[in-house]
């Protein structure tokens, strides 16, 4: 799935509601499910499997009889990877549509864009992407990994490849990957290293050959890319075209999240180490299941990814809790995600922390070789560490903030 897409042109997404079982098999009112997704746009090769993934859970969850003995439905709007139409389509999914769960959004900007939305209306809102932690709102889920799950595991192993330990930062220059240098500084200075340049890219910057001339004679022997979407993959195409990558080691905080190891040639990606919840090569039944159901559904498992993985999951603990409160009251339902709820998925064990609603979650380390990702070691169970340590939830329940970690 490339990431070098032309933007869509067209006009606003349109909704899609579709019964994907008949309604004689169910009560007649249905459960209403929001997704928010950026299914065009420079961001669709994250945002297309994330929306096939809430269509999949809800597929499996409607054919083993729904939930509460209700059909689910989906109400999907694609943002176009516009930021504006988050926050409008929040609106519309909260106010007109009244759904009973909302599942959206990509970027941290997008999640912030509809986030007091869904808290004023009092709709469960689920992030399901890893980000930089720190937000604390009883209203909210996540189900990505934070930094202290997988930068803290990353950066170590990263730098014991490296032949030293000076360290170049390059970071995409928005909330995510300012706060994501930051704890790679940390977990540097904490391993014994030393971080000799840090640099920040808009989102739209693809020329980077400034940069490898400051790289090169900074002479670092590691850098770490915090780097985000499709302008930004051309470093790393750069990077190997310059001959860099047999020369000093490379580690990523964000690629291969959106499958970007199979839009790289074998000899620009291989040999970069990254750290996530989810590989296709996890060799467990329950991934092997879930590869099997998605190529069923859409004709290739091709391209499945983390956040695809985590939207499912994040689905499915959804579905657990609704049945377990047996009701779609939002304080029933958050009761028992407090509960210490967890499910099993493609990914792992997937435990909800009741402290800060983040996930407490397997983390892989992984390496890029022949366009996979190759599992190196499993972490297991690691908690957000970084968000616990400033968010509270049974203490403080009517938190309201993302918190930015004193590192």
């Amino acid at each position: 799935m490339s990431l070098n897409r032309r933007n869509f042109l067209g006009a606003a997404a349109a909704l899609t509601a579709s019964p994907l079982l008949p309604r004689a098999a169910f009560a007649a009112d249905s459960i209403k499910l929001g997704a928010i997704h950026d299914t065009s746009g420079i961001f669709d090769a994250y945002g297309k499997p994330m929306d096939q993934a809430v269509r999949l859970a809800v597929q499996e969850i409607n054919a083993a009889g729904g939930i509460l003995g209700r059909e689910v439905e989906v109400f999907a709007y694609d943002t176009q990877s516009d930021m504006a139409l988050y926050s409008q389509y929040g609106q519309q999914l909260t106010r007109q549509d009244r759904v009973d769960v909302v599942h959206g959004g990509i970027l941290s900007a997008s999640r912030e864009a509809i986030r007091q939305t869904m808290r004023k209306t009092k709709t469960p809102y689920f992030y399901n992407v890893l980000y930089e932690g720190g937000v604390c709102d009883r209203n909210i889920f996540i189900n990505g990994v934070t930094p202290a799950q997988q930068v803290e595991a990353l950066v170590p192993y990263a730098m014991g490849k490296a032949a030293g330990k000076k360290v170049y930062i390059l970071a995409a220059d928005y909330n995510y990957g300012q706060i994501t240098a930051r704890w790679i500084q940390k977990f540097v200075a904490d391993n014994g290293g030393e971080v000799v340049g840090t640099d920040f890219f808009p989102l739209d910057v693809s020329d980077f050959g400034s940069t490898l001339a400051k790289i090169q004679g900074a002479a670092p022997d590691l850098v770490i890319a915090p780097l985000v979407g499709g302008a930004h993959l051309s470093f790393f195409r750069q990077w190997a075209a310059a001959g860099m990558k047999g020369k000093i080691p490379l580690a990523s905080t964000t690629l291969g999240v959106g499958n970007e190891q199979k839009v790289l040639t074998a000899e620009e990606g291989d040999g970069i180490m990254v750290a996530y919840n989810y590989s296709q090569e996890l060799d467990t039944p329950a991934n092997t299941a879930f590869k099997a159901a998605w190529a069923k559904a859409y004709g290739s498992s091709d391209n499945i990814h983390e956040t695809a993985v985590s939207t499912y999951q994040g689905v499915k603990t959804w579905a657990k809790a609704v049945d377990m409160a047996g009701s779609l009251d939002r304080d029933a339902l958050i009761a028992a995600m407090e509960s210490g709820i967890s499910i099993d998925g493609p990914s792992g064990k997937i435990t909800v922390d009741a402290k800060t609603h983040h996930a407490v979650l397997d983390v892989h380390l992984m390496e890029f070789k022949g366009q996979k990702m190759q599992v190196i070691e499993t972490l297991p169970q690691r908690q957000p560490i970084d968000t616990q340590a400033v968010c509270d939830l049974g203490t403080n329940p009517n938190d309201n903030t993302q918190y930015e970690i004193q590192i």
